[in-house]
């Protein structure tokens, strides 16, 4: 196998969200998470379900697995058996996301998604983060609406948890004393202050950062010729 990729780092990260889950519902947002949880449910996570995202259970391989009708997905969704994971145009410090618009809510300089389902998202179940391009403009101090719900707005949510983020640059998790973020890995390439260059808030950082794990070979041959043969997660990250 030749070199690993950021892509392929990103890969193995957003794959690492699902570990230790056990049976519950994989919702990934966004080609690399989707990479990703189909890398997971063939390796070290095989409970774990998949969909189409209307109302088929699915192998890693695209074929019928099952059926969700929507009152069971909706019970998995609100009792805290499901797992996604979202984009975002901004996230704080705390977790807190929006995609629904830029600037005052009431006056936005720029519309987006709207704010969808994120709320029963991140209050009724896990909720992690893909961010393909990690800049100040996405890690802000303050997110302009509140869209997915983070630790500070999340008291007495039985379900609620934020266990990473995942950008191009590394991997971040909330394992700290105020629940704010921290830079828990960082991909190989990248430095330090290459991430606190790139966020727009004050990151928690400890005093050594360990790699993004290193993908088995076993991994790197099932994302190349078995879940991504056609390179789709060069489209998100390029390196």
């Amino acid at each position: 196998m030749t070199g690993v990729t950021r892509a392929e780092y990103c890969v193995i990260a957003c794959a690492e969200a699902w570990r230790g889950d056990g049976e519950v519902l994989a919702s990934p947002m966004g080609l690399i998470p989707s990479v990703g949880a189909r890398l997971a449910r063939l390796t070290f996570a095989p409970d774990l379900l998949l969909t189409d995202g209307e109302a088929t259970l699915v192998r890693p391989d695209g074929t019928t697995e099952g059926w969700l009708p929507y009152r069971q997905h909706l019970t998995l969704v609100t009792g805290g058996r499901r797992h996604v994971m979202m984009g975002a145009s901004q996230i704080d410090r705390f977790g807190n996301q929006n995609i629904s618009c830029i600037g005052d809510w009431e006056r936005p300089r720029r519309q987006l998604l709207g704010v969808r389902g994120a709320p029963v998202n991140t209050l009724n179940n896990p909720t992690s983060y893909w961010i393909p391009r990690h800049s100040r403009r996405v890690f802000v101090e303050r997110v302009d609406m509140v869209c997915g719900v983070g630790y500070d707005h999340a008291e007495g949510a039985r379900h609620h948890r934020i266990p990473r983020v995942v950008s191009d640059l590394g991997v971040f998790d909330f394992a700290t004393p105020d629940r704010s973020m921290r830079l828990a890995a960082l991909h190989p390439g990248v430095t330090v202050e290459q991430v606190r260059e790139a966020t727009g808030f004050e990151l928690a950082v400890p005093g050594e950062v360990p790699p993004t794990r290193e993908p088995t070979a076993e991994e790197l041959r099932l994302i190349r010729e078995v879940v991504d043969p056609a390179g789709t997660r060069t489209r998100e990250v390029a390196a």
